[in-house]
């Protein structure tokens, strides 16, 4: 476990690469003691430096909930970040590459809650009648720590790599669509990248929620009514350079593009 000056210390260091656009060295390699609750607790502390700046969060992600994420990370199990206002962009949004780092795509279904959700023992049963609509969404991964070697104590401590997240298409209630059917095509350029359905997401992408409410419980918090949670990708991440045009086809669901300049 990490003191709290070392905890301190790397959650300032995450802020100054936001603000260079750079990455650092790995943690793990510099504190090969830290564990996960370290991590988290860097991930909290870098959250409310964001909030004493005047910005505001508005929900979380999860991420490495599928076996093709697993797969491409070597990591294990599922992990958690927040969103910030300034980190949801439109659909149709250009998006300035130079704005993050190690930029990749995820394809994913975002859950708007219509009410509260809490641990411990939530269901996913709890998850579909807490949630207002489902609705598609691209997630802009930028991470600020090197990629090599990474732990997921490493991706924790750089807010699980969320740089943003572009809403779009149609927003469905979770009665009228099979959520575990859901599926993408992503484009690069008019070249189809990746695709996938959502049941790559634990089964279910509704029961990454519900490993969210119970996790933030451990953590003494939960999710509240309003709030985005971006329920985990069901492609691996896909490379993107500037110039590129993201284009994900959600068939039925409709579609989101962003461009990167």
């Amino acid at each position: 476990m990490l003191d709290a000056q070392d905890i301190e210390a790397i959650a300032d260091e995450l802020v100054q690469a936001g603000r260079d656009r750079t990455t650092v060295p790995l943690l793990t390699a510099r504190h090969p003691g830290m564990e996960i609750a370290d991590a988290y607790a860097v991930q909290a502390l870098w959250a409310r430096r964001r909030t004493e700046q005047g910005h505001r969060v508005v929900g979380h992600k999860i991420g490495l909930t599928s076996a093709a994420m697993q797969a491409a990370t070597g990591i294990t199990e599922p992990d958690y970040g927040v969103i910030f206002d300034d980190q949801v962009l439109e659909n149709g949004a250009t998006v300035p590459f130079s704005d993050y780092s190690n930029v990749r795509i995820e394809v994913e279904l975002a859950f708007v809650l219509a009410g509260p959700l809490t641990g411990p023992g939530c269901t996913l049963f709890d998850v579909l009648d807490a949630t207002r609509y489902v609705v598609p969404a691209l997630e802009i991964l930028n991470s600020h720590i090197a990629l090599e070697g990474r732990t997921i104590v490493d991706t924790i401590s750089d807010n699980a790599a969320l740089g943003a997240v572009v809403l779009g298409g149609r927003p469905v209630a979770v009665d009228t669509v099979d959520l575990r059917w859901v599926a993408a095509l992503l484009y690069r350029n008019q070249t189809v990248e990746e695709t996938g359905v959502s049941a790559g997401v634990l089964d279910h992408p509704a029961t990454g929620v519900a490993w969210l409410a119970n996790k933030l419980h451990q953590h003494g918090t939960s999710l509240a009514a309003g709030e985005v949670v971006l329920s985990g990708s069901f492609t691996r991440p896909l490379w993107v350079e500037r110039g590129d045009t993201i284009h994900a086809d959600y068939a039925d669901l409709g579609a989101i593009t962003c461009r990167f300049e």
